[in-house]
Formats: C-alpha cells, sequence, structure tokens
C-alpha cells in the first residue's frame, strides 16, 4: 500500500471517513485524535479503574483537585504506561507511524497555508489541530469532557494541550494572548467563557470560529451564506477617480500585519457596494458583503470570524450598515473586527464623521462613491422604467430635480412601477418617488399636513403678485436651471423666500397652500430642538436637517426664523464666536439648500443682513385693510351656519385685527353658540369674543369702538365686577 493510500485510509477523527481536504490539517488532527486516544487510556489506569474490553466507555471523573496534585506524581509512570498498556503502546505507535505529508505549494487559506504563512511550530500546529477536531468533529466533546475530567467542558484548553504534548514548555509560547494564532483570529476565547472560580486562562476554552474552520480545512468551499461576492455587472459598473486608484495601490502594496479600514463615502443608494468592489479589483482582489452584519455587541465575534476568513481567502470586506456618526468610540468599535487581523474592511458612510473615531492607524483615505448628476439621473430613470418610461419625458425631467435619488434608489423604485399593470401616470410616479423617501430629519421637524385652499389667503394686490411670482418660480425651477443652463451657476439651488409681519397675517397659511400648489411636503422646523446651548450642537443639528431634506423637495418651515437668523453680534467671548459661527453656517447650507425654504418672522429688522441678500423673494404680510378684513370675516364662517344677522361692515370698519385673530374670534363664539336648535352666529356673540380676544391680546378698546354693541360689553364688565366682590 502506498504512502498516499495508507494516508487517505487513515482515521483523522472519531467519526469515521471524516476528513478534511488539506493533508497537513488531516495530519495535525490525527495526531490529536490518537493522543486523546492515548490519554483516555491513561485516565482509566490514573483514576483506578479497569477499562472495558469490549465495549467502549470513557473513564468515570475524578476529584479534580487530587487529579492536579497527582500529575506530578504520575508522570514517570504515566510514560511507562504508554510502553507497556497494549493500546496505549499500539496509539504510540501509531504517532511514530505518521509521517507528515511531503511539503506541497498550499491552497491559499488552507492548514498548511496558516502553517507556512505564520511559520508555526509544531506545537502550535497541534494546539490549532486539537481546536479543530471540536469545530470539525461532532463526537469529540465527550471525549474532551474525560480527558479534562470535566463533563461541563467539551472545548479543549491549553492546558489540556500541554497534558497531550510530549514536550508541554513548548506550548507555553501559546498562552500569549498575542500569538500569532489568536491574533488572527484562528483561535478564540469566547467572551461567554470567562473563566470560573479557581480557572486561569490555561483553562479557558480554545475553539474555531466555524467559517474559519471550512476554510482551513476544506479551502476549496463555496463561501457561507452570509457572505455574498461584490461582482462587477454592466449595471453597476463605476469609473474610479485618482484619488479611488491611489488607495487601491496602497491596498495591493506591502502586506500589513493587521486591519485596514477605507471608508466608502456616499449617499444612500450612491454605488457603495460598486465602488468598494472596483477598488478591491484595481488591488488584485475580490471583494464580498457581510450581508447578515448588524453591528450588534452580539455581533463582534462573527465580524472578526469573517475577517479572519477574508484574510484567508484574500478578499475585502464590505459592510453596508452605517456607523451612527457622534456616538463615540464604542460604537465605531462595533463596526471594527480585532485590529490585529490582517483584513481589509471597505464601511459604507454617508459622511466623514461616521468614521471619526475609528482609530487612525488603521484608516486609509476615503474612497467617494459617484453620484449622479441630473442628466445621468434622468437617463437611469428610462434606462430602469424600459418601456414604462415612453410619453413621461417631462415627468421623469421633473422628479429627476425633485427626488435626488441615486441609482440604486431609482432602480428600486422603478422595478415596482414596472410592475403596474397599467400606463403610468405621473400621479403613480410621484407617489412611488415619494413612498421611497424615508426623511430622517426625526425630531427635529414635525410634518405638517396642508389645511387651506389658496382662496383662503387674502393679501393685498402687491403681495398678492409677489405670491402668485413665488409659486411660478417654483414651478419653474426645472426648466430654468437644466433647460437653461442655469444649475451650474447656482448649484442647483432652490428657493428661499421670507415671509415678515406681525402675527396673525397669514404667513403660515402661505406656506401650506405653497406646499398644496406644488405637492410638496412641509415641515415645520422645531427651533428648541435645533437651538442647542452647547458649542457646535446647533451646527450638527443643522447638518442632520438638511442633509436629509436635501434628498427630495421638500419645503422647510422655519416660524420664527430670528432666533436662528439673527444678527452677528459683536465678539467678546467665545460663546459670541461660536454663535456667529452658527449663522454663517447656517447661512452657507441655505445657498446649497436644493429644496425650498420659507422663513416667516415678525421681526425683520432683527435678521442678519447677509442673510437677506441671499433669499430670493421676500413678501411682507401687512395688517389687512378694511377691503381684506370684510372678505375674511365673511370667509371664516363655517359653512352651513346661518350668519345673516352679522353686520360684517361695522366688524371689519370697527376691528383692525389680522385674520388669525379674526378665526380665532369666530371659532370662539361658534363654541359659545353650540347646543342652539341650528348652527347660527348672533352679533352678541361675536362681540363677546372680541373682548375676549382684546383682552388676551391686551389691547384695549373703549365703549365707543363697540358703537351699538356697547351695551354687550358692559354687560360683561357688570358681571366681571360682580363676582369679583
Amino acid at each position: 500500500m502506498t504512502a498516499v493510500s495508507r494516508e487517505k485510509n487513515e482515521p483523522v477523527t472519531f467519526t469515521p471517513r471524516l476528513r478534511g481536504a488539506d493533508a497537513v490539517g488531516n495530519y495535525w488532527m490525527r495526531q490529536a485524535t490518537l493522543r486523546l486516544r492515548r490519554e483516555v487510556c491513561w485516565c482509566w489506569s490514573e483514576r483506578g479503574a479497569t477499562a472495558p474490553q469490549t465495549v467502549a466507555a470513557l473513564p468515570p471523573f475524578a476529584d479534580r483537585a487530587s487529579h492536579s496534585l497527582d500529575l506530578s506524581r504520575f508522570w514517570e509512570e504515566k510514560q511507562r504506561f504508554y510502553l507497556t498498556d497494549p493500546t496505549a503502546r499500539y496509539l504510540t505507535e501509531q504517532l511514530d507511524a505518521s509521517p507528515a505529508p511531503a511539503p506541497l505549494p498550499p491552497a491559499r487559506g488552507s492548514f498548511a497555508w496558516v502553517v507556512a504563512e505564520l511559520q508555526l511550530d509544531d506545537a502550535s500546529s497541534f494546539v490549532l489541530a486539537l481546536a479543530l477536531t471540536t469545530a470539525f468533529d461532532a463526537s469529540m466533546g465527550s471525549v474532551v469532557s474525560a480527558c479534562l475530567n470535566d463533563q461541563t467542558r467539551a472545548h479543549p484548553s491549553l492546558s489540556l494541550a500541554q497534558k497531550l504534548w510530549d514536550a508541554p514548555d513548548e506550548v507555553l509560547a501559546l498562552a500569549d494572548p498575542a500569538h500569532a494564532l489568536f491574533a488572527r483570529g484562528l483561535l478564540v476565547r469566547p467572551a461567554s467563557s470567562a473563566p470560573r472560580p479557581a480557572e486561569t486562562e490555561w483553562d479557558a476554552p480554545l475553539t474555531v470560529p466555524a467559517v474559519v474552520a471550512r476554510q482551513l480545512l476544506l479551502p476549496g468551499a463555496p463561501l457561507p451564506a452570509g457572505l455574498a461576492p461584490l461582482e462587477e455587472t454592466e449595471d453597476d459598473r463605476v469609473e474610479l477617480g485618482d484619488a479611488a486608484r491611489l488607495v487601491a495601490l496602497r491596498l495591493a502594496g506591502a502586506r500589513r500585519d493587521g486591519l485596514r479600514v477605507v471608508p466608502v463615502v456616499g449617499p444612500k443608494g450612491s454605488p457603495r457596494r460598486a465602488t468598494a468592489g472596483a477598488v478591491a479589483r484595481e488591488s488584485g482582489r475580490g471583494a464580498v458583503e457581510a450581508e447578515t452584519f448588524t453591528a450588534s455587541a452580539d455581533d463582534a465575534p462573527y465580524l472578526n470570524s469573517l475577517a479572519t476568513l477574508c484574510w484567508l481567502k484574500d478578499l475585502c470586506l464590505f459592510v453596508a450598515r452605517e456607523p451612527a456618526a457622534h456616538e463615540g468610540h464604542a460604537c465605531a468599535q462595533a463596526f471594527l473586527p480585532s485590529p490585529t487581523i490582517p483584513a481589509i474592511l471597505f464601511v459604507a458612510a454617508s459622511e466623514r464623521a461616521q468614521v471619526a473615531n475609528v482609530p487612525e492607524e488603521l484608516l486609509l483615505p476615503p474612497v467617494n462613491a459617484p453620484t449622479l448628476t441630473y442628466a445621468e439621473r434622468v437617463a437611469r430613470w428610462k434606462r430602469a422604467l424600459g418601456a414604462k418610461a415612453r410619453g413621461l419625458d417631462s415627468v421623469i425631467a421633473e422628479a429627476a430635480r425633485r427626488f435626488r435619488y441615486e441609482r440604486e434608489t431609482i432602480d428600486a423604485v422603478a422595478c415596482a412601477l414596472k410592475r403596474l399593470p397599467r400606463r403610468v401616470t405621473a400621479e403613480d410616479f410621484f407617489a412611488a418617488c415619494r413612498s421611497e423617501l424615508t426623511q430622517e430629519i426625526g425630531e427635529l421637524a414635525a410634518r405638517v399636513a396642508p389645511r387651506f385652499e389658496s382662496e383662503e389667503l387674502i393679501l393685498p394686490h402687491k403681495q398678492h403678485l409677489q405670491f402668485e411670482e413665488q409659486l411660478r418660480a417654483m414651478r419653474a425651477l426645472t426648466e430654468v436651471h437644466y433647460g437653461w443652463g442655469t444649475a451650474r451657476v447656482w448649484n442647483e439651488s432652490g428657493i428661499a423666500v421670507l415671509f415678515a409681519g406681525p402675527p396673525g397675517t397669514g404667513k403660515t397659511m402661505a406656506a401650506e397652500i405653497l406646499a398644496l400648489k406644488l405637492d410638496l411636503p412641509v415641515y415645520r422646523i422645531d427651533l428648541s430642538q435645533v437651538v442647542n446651548k452647547y458649542i457646535g450642537e446647533t451646527e450638527k443639528n443643522l447638518k442632520r436637517l438638511f442633509d436629509a431634506a436635501d434628498l427630495s423637495d421638500v419645503i422647510l418651515f422655519f416660524d420664527e426664523a430670528d432666533a436662528l437668523f439673527g444678527k452677528r453680534s459683536e465678539v467678546k467671548d467665545s460663546h459670541d464666536r461660536y454663535a456667529n459661527l452658527e449663522i454663517s453656517y447656517l447661512l452657507e447650507r441655505m445657498e446649497r439648500f436644493k429644496g425650498v425654504a420659507i422663513l416667516a418672522t415678525n421681526r425683520k429688522k432683527d435678521l442678519d443682513e447677509a442673510f437677506l441678500r441671499r433669499l430670493r423673494y421676500v413678501i411682507d404680510f401687512p395688517l389687512p385693510g378694511e377691503a381684506e378684513r370684510r372678505r375674511i370675516w365673511r370667509q371664516m364662517i363655517p359653512p352651513g351656519v346661518d350668519a345673516s344677522d352679522l353686520d360684517f361692515d361695522f366688524l371689519a370698519r370697527q376691528f383692525q385685527l389680522a385674520g388669525g385673530h379674526i378665526r380665532s374670534v369666530v371659532f370662539n363664539a361658534c363654541l359659545q353658540s353650540a347646543g342652539a336648535a341650528e348652527p347660527r352666529l348672533t352679533m352678541r356673540e361675536i362681540v363677546v369674543a372680541l373682548k375676549r380676544e382684546y383682552d388676551k391680546l391686551n389691547r384695549s378698546a373703549g365703549l365707543e369702538q363697540y358703537g351699538p354693541y356697547a351695551a354687550v360689553v358692559e354687560g360683561l364688565e357688570r358681571e366681571r365686577e360682580a363676582a369679583t366682590r
């Protein structure tokens, strides 16, 4: 029988016919199995029992303390036992008769490759194989328990390795956590297996992660289910810029002993996967994505095992889940494998701040994923929709400006639209785009549902014309930017407008009507959440706000805008300096904002002049004149309410109130009139509500202002005096 055929017939593990594809790995696992068998024989003798001759059985467990104390006393006896006991002598002969396989060029990532790459000595190779057999052979655990004299332990340890190896002192080197087997993630001490009382690191269980064990013994096996290759296709092909090519050259250069992290920066939907794959290929490697990685603390061992596997197979690892920005060092570490594993990790990020806490020595320069221009978005929509794009040129042109989606998002939305069993309409198109929009504004803003129709906005003629001009400008933005060519000069910017005027003059109503007319979502900015007393936090909040809103056309409505856009002050201390920086940052972001920003204030004079210069439109909302007030009074009466007794001319002439206050008066009068046989308002309820409104506003109105209805007011005064006596 030849050496090769004999090797194939020799049992490697306890389970029959279970062997790996790597000859060196099989050799060392056989060494571990034979030594474990021999140790079992000795355990029967040491524990004062007779091994059964016909039935395979494991020796009984003994007192652990006595067992440890007897190690030295029984050492020489154990060596004699190996030579005199028939079974032990046979196993010893088998150990000596099994030659190491002839050195051949090993497959990348195999057991033999690891031995050569890390220059492992025999003791280290044996310890790795001992741990590997437990991951490879399900029947190994009970044998290990018997040899360790502890039925609760199913994994080998360094102490067991010392007992099995002929030169125990050689195992001492593996007690160093920096040993290459631990540093590379080949051997692992599970975090959940902290030493129990009276235990040491020598007793800690040793394991080989399952995906690593499979690679060591079956180097040609397919990738595990949690990894997907990043293969280049025609649809996701990207052209690398000079900076990305330089990163690829650095990756292709001298090998490092530790982790290297490459941030792939780009907005959601941009080809970050394809970019990572292109850089990996440029460096001479393949790339895979960790599809099931969630960045939880429980995932850290899994990420380490994937990183080790990628090192073994010379693959780059891509993690699509983005780190959370500004969450501190612990959050950054949750996205990183052990820094001693020589893997290349591509991390998807929307901004550099998300990798700010990654140790600098691990970071390589970021690679920017290419983003689509307006023309490329139009082309991508048409290509993704195919035949469904016919007749939608104007709709696609508008959507490409409104929704600044990247290729992956466009493809996903188009896939849904193509499944419609009918022709795609403009309403279908915009609804599908909007359903994909996941605003990350969070607590910084609240979505507002428009309540008013344009007929309800009553303005003087000049302001009405300005409002219509603004509406036309917003509707023409796509044509002017991309048809007339202003997009490059104006950085594809949107429109910022200021509504200035006293409270109640219709500023909020106008913003809601614009949203309705333009079919855009409107968000009211919560200044209490945006403005933060801590230095630098306001800019962070503003960045989050604008970054989220820039993805798609929305209306950002800043009420009481003077709180954010106030004048810059003379710098007297650090707080003044940072406050001015906040305003400067806000001005810069407003210029780059691609949506619609509406600012409302009743203190226009307090706004920074530099900001006023950047506004496209400024509309002053004055207090309504008598004619406008008459229209407002009539308009505020709910349909179906009998208002035939109301003197609208008198109300408009005598009471100079803004529309918001008139609305409040009518509403309060309705509340007090409820319960009658039919909905009906009289001048008495209106006058009472007027009196209450003036009191609320802390404004005085003489009895003569109420004219023929002064008696109603006098009656209210008498009731109040009577109540205070």
